[in-house]
């Protein structure tokens, strides 16, 4: 789902406490009130989980299959997020091997299509849960992650941007879909979402605001379209820099990208996908060494798909606690999930009302 710790914009504000101006990652709305309590907070997961599932599968052929906690360490299986973050690795007494408790399962899907057979047009999906505990921890980012990680097989006559751009559009749907029906249930819920999507590439981003950072771009995006899909994510733009990192031997840099709404209770650009069509042969190749990153060239992973071995695919990480956070309004990630904060974190909700899980 998402490639790498970032903070936009909104969380670097600027507070005035007791006279004294001060810069938190915490923010609280002004006038701030969750709109479901503790409760009804749990039971509207739980209902979101299960309608948002059976949509998913529905709209992109896909079945439910069992994810692993921990892939085996050195086979370039796990994700490598920006390849800074560092893994959870354990010894295994029984095996005289390491685990890495997963980043994501962007490869491991893949494999897993490979393994199972699945025809063209077919794919799965998981339930997937995850630690990245280098994570920088704000509103929106908790080192617990949990997603719907999905992947489905396509041939190369769809290997291309209106494909991507398609299956975009049914996510979308399928979002807003699972909002109208919490919404029956919870007439208390306000939040609209747009079902129209604006496509955009990160280099059209950087030109139509030269002036701004890449996060700055997005959230001034948002503010007037609504829900968009920032294409292009990975490669160096004109100005020299990245809008953001990408691992190399997952998605292809041309054909991948993020889903985003704008969030009216946080007042920013609010992604809940990062997905794309994955890496080929050749994309896989020119990928590396522009990532500095032959090295991976040797392991398990990385050999069969230059060797063609892997199907063509497309996939992606949808967040489970971001589509709940966007659609039960809540002002923190831990108001839909639990894990373990600082002390500054946990001090300013209890002072709010913000109840963390």
């Amino acid at each position: 789902m998402f490639s790498g710790s970032r903070i936009p914009k909104i969380f670097l504000r600027l507070f005035i406490m007791k006279g004294v101006l001060t810069i938190s990652k915490l923010i609280i709305p002004k006038g701030y009130k969750p709109v479901l309590n503790l409760y009804e907070t749990q039971n509207a997961i739980g209902t979101i989980k299960r309608i948002f599932e059976e949509k998913l599968s529905k709209a992109l052929n896909l079945i439910r299959v069992s994810a692993p906690l921990f892939v085996p360490a050195n086979t370039g299986i796990n994700d490598d997020l920006n390849g800074v973050e560092r893994p959870v690795e354990f010894d295994i007494r029984e095996t005289n091997t390491y685990g890495q408790v997963v980043h994501s399962l962007a490869k491991w899907k893949r494999l897993a299509l490979h393994k199972y057979g699945f025809p063209v047009g077919q794919g799965l999906y998981t339930d997937m849960n995850a630690i990245r505990r280098d994570e920088e921890m704000d509103n929106l980012h908790s080192i617990y992650v949990d997603q719907w990680d999905w992947e489905k097989v396509i041939d190369r006559s769809t290997r291309n941007v209106d494909t991507l751009k398609s299956t975009v559009i049914k996510i979308v749907g399928v979002i807003c879909d699972t909002l109208d029906e919490i919404k029956k249930l919870y007439p208390q819920i306000t939040v609209k979402l747009s079902r129209e999507v604006s496509f955009i590439t990160t280099q059209e981003l950087e030109d139509l605001y030269p002036a701004l950072s890449p996060r700055e771009r997005e959230n001034e995006y948002l503010r007037e379209h609504k829900t968009a899909f920032i294409m292009q994510i990975g490669d160096v733009l004109k100005s020299g820099i990245r809008h953001d990192g990408r691992a190399p031997d997952y998605d292809d840099w041309k054909l991948n990208g993020d889903i985003m709404f704008w969030n009216d209770v946080l007042e920013c650009a609010f992604e809940v996908s990062s997905m794309g069509i994955r890496v080929d042969e050749k994309s896989l190749d020119e990928q590396l060494t522009k990532a500095g990153c032959d090295d991976r060239r040797n392991l398990l992973f990385h050999k069969m798909l230059l060797n063609g071995e892997l199907p063509l695919t497309i996939g992606g990480g949808i967040g489970q606690s971001r589509v709940c956070m966007l659609l039960l309004q809540k002002a923190h990630i831990g108001e839909v999930q639990v894990s373990i904060w600082d002390e500054e974190t946990i001090s300013g909700c209890k002072k709010a009302g913000i109840e963390l899980l």
